[in-house]
């Protein structure tokens, strides 16, 4: 069969057939939580959050400071490979969470964090906040959502090229340098009010000035060493990140309103959990995305019988995936259908 492929962009017939729809800003389906138990979740702790952020800040440092020690010997390839994790994985979910301003209580701390890990990923910190927040608002619905990382049909040589951020990292540059010179593109204007276009600016020229000042730093030294520690890790250390953001929506549903449908939740090890803050309770966090990332587990239980199969491992969704990839690939109207238990309410119309 002929392949075709939709418009994935937030300024084509896709964009205008989604509004014409109803689907733009629509109602979503979310779980029956009593008020007080709901409260209980939201409740904005700075405890969890300081301690993990002190653990991953520390463990960065450490192990970038172990990656200066051997650098120019075989035993710097693992500590750079656990460098790249920490540096251009787990800071995802630290510019994710702070992004919603949910992790801690005090503002500010989230606000810092958040401009961390922004630049970390490369992600610019204003442009990001209000693209996730339409994310949110319009979860995988096709022309309202910048954020749909498997297309259909899937680009696979783009997927494992994002393995290690090469397509989207230098679309993020361009973006940046771009930016820097005061221009933003009309899908940007289409969700970033006019009144944030400057800090777009501002903070543009200063990732250019932090990049220029490690370039610098590497040709004056004659070593690769400074842009291993800032800037490559947002390459070389991406594979955990995407790795993780797949299993996210990949293969299910587009243009539903209701999260049960067009996102997984995954049981993972304490690990990834720590590396992923909590990310893996993925419909939970789309339902109510101002539950606190370390409240997630409590959200389950109050939820999980309402929820589609919860798949037990990363292996097992990616057992699901890549075959319903493999599908889309030849045909792009292919997804998985999630079966809603007996116990949960209806889905949500289409």
């Amino acid at each position: 069969m002929a392949l075709t492929a939709r418009d994935y962009s937030l300024t084509g017939e896709e964009a205008q057939r989604a509004v014409a729809n109803g689907l733009a800003g629509a109602k979503w389906y979310a779980s029956a939580i009593p008020r007080k138990r709901m409260k209980e979740l939201m409740a904005r702790n700075d405890g969890p959050a300081l301690r993990d952020t002190a653990l991953w800040l520390e463990l960065t440092a450490l192990v970038g400071a172990l990656g200066i020690y051997t650098w120019g010997t075989w035993a710097a390839v693992p500590v750079f490979i656990v460098y790249g994790v920490l540096y251009g994985s787990a800071s995802d979910s630290r510019w994710h969470e702070c992004g919603h301003g949910t992790p801690f209580k005090t503002r500010w701390y989230n606000d810092v964090v958040y401009q961390i890990a922004s630049f970390m990923v490369l992600k610019e910190p204003t442009v990001w906040r209000w693209s996730h927040s339409r994310h949110h608002t319009d979860t995988i619905i096709v022309g309202r959502d910048r954020e749909i990382i498997a297309y259909r049909p899937p680009n696979f040589l783009e997927m494992f090229l994002d393995l290690f951020n090469i397509s989207g990292g230098f679309q993020e540059l361009r973006s940046i340098v771009r930016h820097a010179f005061g221009r933003l593109s009309e899908e940007e204007k289409g969700f970033i009010p006019e009144m944030e276009h400057a800090k777009v600016f501002v903070t543009a020229r200063i990732y250019l000035s932090i990049f220029a000042a490690v370039i610098a730093l590497s040709v004056v030294s004659a070593s690769w060493l400074p842009l291993m520690l800032i800037g490559l890790p947002s390459f070389y250390g991406a594979w955990l990140k995407y790795l993780f953001g797949v299993t996210q929506h990949a293969g299910l549903a587009e243009d539903v309103l209701d999260h049960r449908l067009n996102s997984r939740t995954i049981m993972m090890n304490p690990v990834f959990r720590f590396l992923y803050w909590n990310m893996n309770y993925h419909v939970e966090h789309h339902m109510f995305p101002m539950v606190p990332y370390h409240a997630l587990p409590k959200l389950h239980e109050e939820m999980k019988h309402e929820l589609p199969h919860v798949y037990p491992s990363t292996y097992a969704a990616y057992r699901e995936i890549i075959p319903a990839l493999l599908k889309q690939r030849k045909d792009p109207t292919y997804f998985i259908q999630r079966e809603l238990p007996s116990t949960a309410a209806p889905m949500a119309a289409e």
